[in-house]
């Protein structure tokens, strides 16, 4: 307890000082914001217009395919918004500045996947918890299916947190982090709709090999009463097993660091 409490405050502090640094930089930061909720408006007037004539997709009615769409946007601003250190890694390894964080008496790992929260992102999850809400109680879910939905966000939150851990760990061997986060992003915006939109193999390669289906479309079906609870498990499993393997990569990464003093 004692350590989390310990960690906690670690975190708040550098996410306090992520904030600062934005606020030095407001200009850029409001029109950054403004960006992010005009494209998000333009995704969501494109599956307006886009069911508006054709009425269902994939067998999924509008309200569904927009439940569908602000799932895939709250795990997506949920991540980046503890992950966002994630983008400033590369120059922490390119300067040497990373043999600092090595010194230091907290996890590495830790300092280097949740050094800053993003402000702006923050800033859009309270309206996208709020459209969740009121669109996913439009669906009329029972308990057990909230549940559902709630935990396998969760799950979908673990995915990208073992998604992200690889990045870095890749980004220690390679130098290369920008174009593998991007990579990452744009494997994950096929989430915006269900997966069961994409034929096979790439309907496959979506739900077990990348598993996107699983942070993006599953959470949205559970709330639809179309996963059982063995889908959940069996989703949890996953995300259990990729963490695992993420660790066991950012540590053998670990051992080919070349430090800047070296």
């Amino acid at each position: 307890m004692k350590t989390a409490i310990k960690y906690f405050k670690v975190w708040w502090m550098m996410s306090r000082n992520s904030f600062m640094q934005m606020f030095a930089q407001r200009f850029g930061a409001i029109f950054l914001l403004i960006g992010k909720v005009l494209r998000f408006i333009f995704y969501l007037s494109f599956i307006y217009f886009l069911l508006k004539g054709t009425e269902t997709l994939a067998g999924y009615n509008i309200n569904q395919t927009i439940f569908f769409f602000l799932t895939f946007s709250l795990v997506d601003v949920v991540s980046q918004f503890f992950f966002r250190e994630v983008y400033r890694f590369r120059p922490m390894i390119v300067t040497g500045s990373f043999d600092l964080v090595l010194a230091k008496p907290i996890s590495p790992l830790f300092r280097s996947l949740m050094g800053g929260a993003d402000i702006l992102d923050l800033i859009t999850i309270p309206p996208l918890i709020i459209a969740v809400y009121l669109i996913g109680s439009s669906l009329h879910p029972s308990g057990v299916e909230t549940v559902y939905f709630l935990l396998l966000f969760v799950n979908g939150l673990l995915i990208a947190t073992a998604f992200h851990i690889a990045v870095i760990s890749l980004g220690i061997i390679t130098l290369e982090i920008d174009h593998t986060v991007m990579i990452y992003r744009d494997l994950t915006s096929l989430g915006r709709f269900p997966v069961d939109i994409y034929r096979e193999p790439l309907r496959g390669f979506l739900t077990f090999l990348v598993p996107v289906g699983i942070m993006m479309t599953l959470p949205a079906k559970a709330l639809m009463g179309l996963v059982n609870l063995q889908a959940v498990v069996l989703s949890f499993t996953l995300s259990f097993v990729l963490i695992f393997l993420s660790l066991k990569f950012w540590n053998f990464a670990l051992t080919k660091y070349s430090s800047a003093s070296s």
